[in-house]
């Protein structure tokens, strides 16, 4: 399998918040803790790239058990220097098959948000990462997971480009690939007086897509929207956020 890359760190890692701010506001944070607590139902919860704790740290506070797994030490640092994070469990590896030591079948809920699935870069990675959530959860538990849909069809013919960031210190720009279904996600960034820029790259993947390899680990899609108030989800939909459950033992 391939070796997941890690993008997030020095100052990524300590400048995200400033990066993409829109997403620490109250109005993005609030409607997403709602949903997953609700899902949790009082048990314990796994996020899958916890990064900064942007969503951790809130569903912690709801009162919900939460572990995450972070392949960055310096985003684990960001995350550890801020109120409440001392009740949060991490552990440090890549998601898609790090294992939290004595917590197989005892996550009611696990998620992954903000296009994270896409930093595994290999279908075969994504399928494992299915996996392993499946081993982490709790028979009828529930895997969430916060997607873009590809941008596909919204390319002028013989493009390969679309901007998705446009602000005075911040250019963004996702380039496809659609023989290999990968991405990159250019970044051009304000620093220290100049521009750098910073291009992680992805691997984009369907709805269709997720839900079989949510089948082929034992799990079954039991929700699907546009965002976290549940509006409905369209072929217009620029995003989804997908719910399936382990209706199934698995022994990975």
């Amino acid at each position: 399998m391939e070796v997941v890359e890690n993008f997030f760190t020095g100052p990524i890692a300590r400048e995200y918040k400033s990066l993409w701010p829109h997403l620490y506001e109250p109005g993005v944070v609030d409607p997403a803790v709602d949903f997953l607590a609700g899902l949790a139902a009082g048990g314990s919860a796994l996020e899958l790239g916890v990064g900064t704790g942007r969503l951790a740290l809130p569903l912690s506070a709801r009162g919900v058990d939460v572990h995450g797994i972070e392949l960055s030490p310096d985003m684990v640092e960001q995350l550890r220097l801020q109120e409440g994070a001392e009740v949060v469990g991490i552990t440090l590896g890549d998601f898609a098959t790090v294992k939290v030591e004595g917590r197989g079948g005892s996550f009611s809920l696990a998620y992954l948000v903000r296009n994270t699935i896409m930093n595994l870069t290999t279908q075969e990675a994504q399928v494992e990462c299915f996996r392993n959530v499946a081993w982490h959860l709790e028979k009828g538990g529930h895997f969430v997971i916060e997607v873009m849909v590809p941008e596909l069809r919204r390319l002028p013919p013989g493009t390969t480009v679309r901007p998705f960031m446009l602000e005075p210190t911040h250019l963004g720009f996702e380039q496809y690939d659609v023989a290999t279904q990968r991405s990159v996600s250019h970044h051009i960034v304000e620093r220290d007086g100049g521009m750098e820029m910073w291009s992680p790259g992805f691997r984009y993947v369907w709805p269709a897509e997720l839900d079989l390899m949510g089948r082929l680990a034992g799990m079954v899609r039991r929700e699907r929207w546009s965002d976290w108030v549940r509006s409905p989800f369209t072929s217009d939909s620029r995003s989804h956020i997908s719910v399936w459950e382990k209706a199934a033992e698995t022994s990975l």
